[in-house]
């Protein structure tokens, strides 16, 4: 594996081991070759170390909460202790609560089922769609797309001192842009809602796998992320933070490990008493797998040091931020500029290419997995290509354009812990060949996708 001695203090940090590492995968060209896993934002892979943990934990494998036997007393220890160890990793409050989901956009929806009522929220177009789209039932007002962290914070400033009539407010903001990496000035805009009486809820989806997060420092309400970002199998998300909205909202699902006591009355109906604890909105059995999995995650990353892990993932953003600068048709989006602080997700666009089109070439003809499109951030990504952000346009996919034609859709390359040199050296000099050359193969579109023409 390549290694990266960090200029500023000459600490080495290897990339950390995990899943699909030396999968290979044929080339349309002929032949094979190791695949590059650069779609790190959509879904990163799952270390090695959390795998591990989880198959040794399998045999165990036993129902959890009240159970009497060994195995359901022990998987209530570990659901219990992946608790505690998530409070750690986000350096929560005493009395915070971490409540399990399924993922961020699970967390988010929760959330906005335990607003109180009349409440308004404030959120920026520029969010992904799991924090722009979950808040229905409040009032909602949409902020336009900051072009600096500063004009974020008195965007902000200006709503929250509008609003009427004044009641319970909430801002819901990124700490790291899913289209562009840039970070989001999260602790003036912290300052900034609870100056206004507001809340201030945290996606750290793309912001944990590459930085610390502390709720404290931050001073954040909740925090939410997923654990498929985070090194962990799908299936499993967090929602961390103040208690009280939480326990005075209706449980998110009714059943069962959400009831306290449950009692038939003498007109026929029932009378329930909810928990007032995480469990209030845990209802039915646990995915402890998943939670174990972002405990073993958490516990990863913290001995890895976030420190190394940053550097080493300058280093990167870096590299491919150079390479691309050197080829004149590439065009890296950005909304606070070339020297905002970043995490290593990058979204360009390719002038004479469609988007399509480019990401096909790369993933047929060298073996690189990236993403196309819209990036479940249509708002945003309109604003930055310079088309309507009302423009309409479907998400997970590009418009149906035949290759060669220009699509309103960007390519986006992510890399994280796991990222080897090497595929970011194949990638750069893939987007130099490309542009240069053009595409090897013949391609056509396909079910609204660009693929490889191998009739």
């Amino acid at each position: 594996m390549s290694v990266f001695t960090a200029a500023a203090d000459q600490s080495v940090c290897t990339p950390l081991p995990v899943l699909g590492r030396d999968v290979t995968v044929p080339l349309v060209t002929g032949g094979e070759v190791t695949y590059a896993a650069l779609d790190y934002a959509a879904s990163a892979p799952a270390l090695q170390r959390v795998w591990d943990d989880v198959a040794a934990y399998a045999p165990y494998y036993g129902s959890v909460h009240r159970g009497a036997g060994y195995l359901s007393q022990l998987s209530t220890d570990l659901f219990e202790n992946s608790r505690a160890t998530v409070a750690a990793f986000l350096d929560c409050r005493e009395d915070d609560e971490v409540v399990f989901t399924r993922s961020t956009t699970d967390s988010l929806n929760l959330l906005a089922a335990a607003l109180p009522a009349d409440c308004q929220v404030f959120v920026f177009e520029t969010e992904h769609h799991a924090s722009l789209l979950p808040w229905r039932d409040a009032r909602v007002t949409y902020l336009n797309a900051p072009r600096t962290p500063g004009e974020a914070v008195d965007t902000l400033e200006r709503a929250l001192a509008d609003r009427d009539p004044y009641g319970p407010a909430l801002v819901c903001v990124t700490g790291a842009s899913n289209v562009t990496g840039e970070l989001w000035p999260v602790r003036e805009l912290a300052a900034a809602a609870h100056a206004h009486g507001a809340r201030i809820v945290l996606d750290a989806a793309q912001l944990a796998p590459h930085h610390p997060v502390s709720v404290r420092d931050l001073d954040v309400d909740w925090v939410a992320f997923s654990g498929h970002k985070l090194y962990a199998p799908f299936g499993s998300g967090v929602l961390a933070g103040r208690p009280d909205w939480l326990q005075e909202a209706e449980p998110y699902l009714a059943g069962g490990g959400a009831s306290r006591t449950v009692a038939r009355r003498a007109d026929g109906g029932v009378d329930v008493e909810w928990h007032t604890t995480a469990a209030r909105h845990e209802a039915g059995s646990p995915n402890v797998i998943g939670a174990y999995a972002i405990a073993s995650a958490c516990k990863a990353l913290t001995e890895a040091g976030f420190d190394d892990l940053v550097a080493r993932e300058r280093y990167l953003i870096g590299t491919v931020r150079e390479g691309l600068a050197e080829v004149p048709e590439v065009r890296v989006l950005s909304l606070f500029g070339d020297d905002a602080p970043r995490v290593g997700v990058i979204s360009f666009v390719v002038d004479g290419w469609n988007s399509s089109h480019f990401a096909a070439a790369l993933s047929a003809e060298y073996g690189i997995g990236v993403r196309d499109g819209l990036f479940c951030a249509h708002p945003l990504v309109r604003t930055l290509l310079g088309s309507d952000p009302q423009q309409v346009g479907e998400c997970g996919a590009p418009e149906a354009a035949p290759p060669g034609e220009k699509s309103l859709n960007a390519i986006r390359v992510s890399f994280g812990a796991g990222t080897p040199d090497e595929h970011v050296d194949r990638f750069v000099r893939a987007v130099k060949e490309l542009v240069r050359d053009g595409a090897k193969w013949n391609y056509r579109t396909e079910d609204g996708r660009c693929v490889p023409d191998r009739g």
